[in-house]
């Protein structure tokens, strides 16, 4: 691979350094470090895919499980071959309509793919982010990226360097700081059965999206313990706060005792004054609310709740996929509103 020299003069790691440097992050990388890196779903903790320590080090950075498996960043289509074989045609479709962006899709994996990628499976998941530093930076480096969200795991995922500065404050090199994130979350994932398409993860591309372009989707399943693509686990993107779903948060507000209750909301707002309320679109735009999940949800975090309410979204299109999360954000199950969790 085309590593490139550099002059840069190496310092040790200090808090959390937020940067604008490409060139500075791809040093880092070169040298086999974990650097946190900007994308348009998420901001992720990157490690170049030819150094097995750094990505050994993503996973302990993360407390993830290893048998969670990673996704490959690579910068072309032409570079999907390096990492993957056996790809079906529809694949390509897909790829010239979504790529770059927030599509991710599992295929064979080439031999050269670590077992700590895929976490000991087949299969690779892989995407081209539609981020400009991100995509100069794999250019750069000469090597695609492996790169989970940069966030411990199961905790919100990181929409700016801030975010990722918060969670890993001394333990990185360089934090490289690509402003806030367009989509706000994660990427769609899909894999390929035969000529069946499945959905491992609602993402930023909605179903609807996709099946617009090659017919029905096939719905994955949840898997509990060896899930063949990240963000299938039931319990994930949770906030520090007891969080809980609800159709109605002001109703299930008013049955609570107590007012250190957050309200996670969306569209027109009405007698939520008592409320400490994030409005993630007063318009309603589905995805302006995607766009402003997770920052919503970590500000509500620091503000010492004793619960967050989120409300549920119209489950059509990107609707679904913001539901997903907050489903796997919240801690009980959506009917949860006891009248004595609080004391007066």
């Amino acid at each position: 691979m085309n590593h490139q020299n550099s002059v840069l003069t190496v310092t040790p790691k200090q808090s959390g350094i937020i940067t604008k440097s490409v060139k500075k992050a791809v040093f880092y990388l070169s040298k086999g470090e974990v650097v946190a890196i900007p994308t348009e779903t998420v901001y992720g903790l990157a490690a170049s895919i030819e150094h097995e320590n750094a990505l050994r080090e993503i996973f302990e950075l993360k407390n993830r499980p290893f048998y969670n498996p990673l996704i490959v960043h690579i910068d072309t289509l032409d570079s999907l071959p390096k990492v993957a074989v056996n790809i079906p045609e529809m694949a390509y479709v897909l790829a010239r309509k979504f790529w770059p962006g927030p599509l991710t899709m599992i295929f064979e994996k080439n031999k050269n793919i670590s077992d700590l990628i895929t976490a000991g499976k087949k299969t690779v998941a892989v995407r081209i982010p539609n981020h400009p530093t991100t995509l100069e930076l794999i250019q750069k480096l000469g090597s695609p990226i492996a790169a989970p969200s940069a966030n411990p795991f199961g905790m919100i995922s990181p929409t700016s360097a801030g975010h990722v500065k918060k969670y890993f404050n001394n333990k990185l090199s360089a934090i490289l700081d690509g402003g806030q994130a367009e989509k706000g979350i994660e990427s769609t994932i899909i894999g390929f059965n035969k000529d069946e398409v499945v959905l491992y993860r609602h993402g930023a591309i909605s179903v609807e999206m996709i099946e617009s372009i090659i017919g029905t989707v096939k719905i994955q399943k949840d898997s509990k313990k060896s899930p063949i693509a990240p963000g299938m686990l039931q319990k994930h993107y949770s906030p520090s706060t007891k969080m809980i779903l609800s159709q109605d948060p002001m109703m299930t507000a008013k049955s609570l005792l107590g007012s250190k209750i957050g309200i996670l909301a969306f569209g027109k707002l009405t007698n939520y004054k008592n409320y400490h309320v994030e409005n993630l679109s007063p318009s309603g735009d589905m995805n302006q609310a995607a766009k402003k999940l997770y920052a919503a949800m970590h500000a509500m975090d620091e503000k010492g709740l004793d619960l967050i309410i989120a409300q549920k979204f119209p489950d059509v299109g990107i609707g679904k996929s913001i539901n997903d999360r907050l489903t796997r954000a919240c801690c009980q199950d959506t009917n949860f509103a006891p009248n004595n969790i609080f004391s007066e």
